[in-house]
């Protein structure tokens, strides 16, 4: 079953779907797509498997996808961002629900819940961190191995902000198929997805002009303390070459006092595509121990 339509938020409207038929035992799952900036498709294959079991929600955060684009940049906030995610879940129903957030979306769920956010029974954190200096410290490290020519090409024109430079856009392109996502080709879901999220406002103002340029609003985002007050059984995965490294991951799992890790040994920053039946397997798992609690 495959129920679509829409919700209204501050700024206009975000599209949803919900997938798959409830048996009145399993709680029902929400999807935070990244970004910020990106859209629901490049996960859709996964809430497909995930509905097997459960109702699965994906939607498009506000600027997204199909949702309504709104031409105002002071929109484009953490605190906007946690307000939707609330008006989507009461107007859907969804408490309780499972939340799962991947990359920008687990920042998003993090933040949710270190708000406290009430009767989210299952939390999977993919491929994200609790503190975006972290991540920073992590990635430039990730650049520093890099080879050379690629190397130099993202440190010396990145901090010139050469960011349109050929040599740079080489160089990038290196680093995405060696930390994004391994797969070759890749696809064609994450193609539109990449190209949604580079022309997305909200991106370029949160988040940075690409992935190893973090100079945005989110840029000293930090919530490594306050996540051991999420009290949720939390899984945290994360792809062995992620390009939000295994660190930040162990940090999340470390912290939060009811978290198991699962990593994806051939995998970037998107398990959930290039190990896709393991990843469902593992977070379906996963959200069948919650609700057997």
């Amino acid at each position: 079953m495959r129920e679509e339509g829409r919700v209204d938020v501050d700024g206009g409207g975000v599209w949803f779907a919900r997938l798959g038929t409830s048996t009145g035992t399993d709680t029902p799952a929400l999807i935070l797509h990244g970004g910020p900036g990106a859209e629901h498709e490049y996960l859709l294959a996964l809430a497909e498997r995930l509905a097997s079991a459960r109702p699965v929600i994906v939607y498009d955060q506000l600027g997204c996808g199909r949702s309504d684009r709104p031409d105002d940049p002071s929109l484009w906030t953490l605190d906007r961002a946690v307000a939707e995610v609330e008006k989507v879940r009461r107007a859907l129903d969804l408490d309780p629900c499972h939340l799962i957030g991947h990359s920008w979306g687990g920042w998003l769920a993090i933040e949710c819940m270190v708000r406290g956010m009430a009767g989210i029974r299952g939390l999977v954190l993919a491929s994200t961190s609790a503190s975006m200096p972290q991540f920073v410290a992590e990635v430039d490290a990730l650049v520093d191995q890099m080879p050379e020519p690629h190397r130099s090409a993202l440190v010396e024109l990145g901090m010139q902000r050469r960011y349109d430079d050929p040599s740079y856009t080489a160089a990038l392109d290196v680093f995405y198929h060696r930390h994004l996502c391994r797969l070759d080709p890749w696809p064609d879901v994450l193609v539109r997805s990449m190209q949604e999220e580079g022309e997305n406002p909200a991106y370029r103002i949160m988040a940075g002009p690409n992935d190893v340029v973090v100079d945005g609003t989110l840029r000293t985002w930090d919530r490594e303390a306050e996540v051991a007050e999420i009290t949720t059984p939390t899984l945290v995965t994360c792809g062995r070459y992620d390009e939000i490294p295994l660190p930040c991951s162990e940090t999340l799992a470390a912290a939060i006092p009811d978290a198991r890790l699962a990593v994806f040994e051939v995998s970037g920053h998107l398990a959930h595509l290039e190990e896709a039946e393991l990843f469902a397997a593992t977070v379906s798992e996963f959200l069948a121990t919650v609700d057997d609690r």
